[in-house]
């Protein structure tokens, strides 16, 4: 699945003198992470308000670095070929100002694997190996640099295990309960990792988002959880709800850390951005990671249009003035992206 690009050899140099190869990789020191807990950061712990840059497209990342995601479990199988590869894009997106990264779980469901041939025991293997991926260049990053990240574990919809585009409209044949069954499962495994924070994401529904809030309720322990919409326009989420409505379901529980907006064209933003916060109305802040601005042709499964990543920074700053409380990147945004971003958050902070 993985092939070999130019400049691969230096890369591997690079990720050996930051700790991130050799010896089995995915297992954490004991001298690294002696006194973690073994189970998602507790609410109380978490400074959420520190976090104000999040990362940028993992999968389609991976894609740039020669990795093969066109199978259906689309960046998934990248734990398998090439971990050292995810921990690579961690690590950059670290240096590009992230605060918080998001592990490479987002396509991992025992639904899904199963349709792709493998256990739901592989699946739950491949979750937590996610997370311990994002220890490692969290790790390596600290070394370098001293400044502390966050770790997000990213879980996609109930559409991405159909591999059929359904988490763009979220047209499901199936009911709450089951819709709930789904998330919880992951959910579950997700509480019990060492990372800071589940991120839910890519909602098409509010339906969706009710069963992620009762898979919640299931999980008393897990009190740390952005939800996080896509959206088909400026008021709407992709299954047709208001924004505003979603928003306002999702901020009455205490479990939700944030109500997101990503996986959308980012000139809709800043209008969604306002829908989002009436119907938090304040008791939730926004976080926003939308896509490029590049448009996919699913009938050519092709990207066209161009990233711009310095109006992406401008758009950013705009973000940031709408009192938004972090802002990152979806799909086919990079550390460059990143970056830009980190330098209007940074212009924000000297203004307040």
């Amino acid at each position: 699945m993985y092939q070999r690009i130019d400049g691969r050899r230096a890369e591997n140099d690079a990720l050996r003198r930051a700790g991130l190869r050799g010896g089995a990789f995915g297992s954490l020191s004991t001298e690294e992470f002696a006194g973690r807990p073994a189970a998602v950061t507790p609410r109380d712990e978490i400074d959420f308000g520190s976090i104000r840059v999040l990362d940028g497209g993992l999968a389609t990342e991976l894609e740039r670095r020669g990795c093969d995601i066109s199978g259906p479990l689309w960046s998934a199988h990248v734990l398998d070929s090439a971990p050292e590869t995810i921990a690579a894009v961690h690590l950059e997106y670290l240096r590009a100002g992230a605060d918080c990264i998001a592990t490479a779980s987002y396509q991992v469901s025992a639904r899904g694997f199963g349709e792709a041939g493998r256990t739901a025991q592989d699946a739950e293997r491949a979750l937590r190996q996610s997370v311990e991926i994002a220890e490692q260049a969290r790790a390596a990053y600290a070394r370098e640099s001293g400044r502390r990240a966050w770790i997000a574990v990213s879980l996609g919809p109930y559409g991405a295990a159909l591999h059929n585009g359904a988490e763009y409209h979220g047209r499901y044949e199936i009911g709450l309960d089951e819709l709930t069954a789904f998330h919880a499962e992951r959910l579950a495994i997700a509480a019990q990792t060492s990372a800071d924070m589940v991120a839910l994401e890519t909602i098409p529904s509010l339906e969706e988002a009710r069963a992620i809030l009762r898979a919640l309720e299931s999980l008393p322990e897990l009190q740390s959880a952005w939800i996080s919409f896509t959206c088909r326009d400026g008021r709407h989420v992709a299954h047709g709800e208001e924004m505003r409505d979603c928003a306002e379901a999702v901020a009455a529980s205490p479990q939700v850390l944030a109500v997101g907006i990503n996986c959308t064209a980012p000139h809709l933003v800043s209008e969604l951005i306002r829908e989002a916060q009436r119907g938090a109305g304040g008791r939730r802040p926004v976080i926003v990671y939308p896509n490029s601005g590049e448009t996919w042709d699913a009938t050519t499964r092709s990207w066209s249009g161009e990233a711009d990543t310095k109006r992406y920074g401008e758009m950013a700053a705009e973000w940031f003035e709408a009192e938004v409380q972090a802002v990152g990147g979806c799909c086919r945004t990079g550390p460059d992206h990143i970056a830009e971003v980190a330098r209007a958050a940074k212009a924000k902070a000297a203004r307040s």
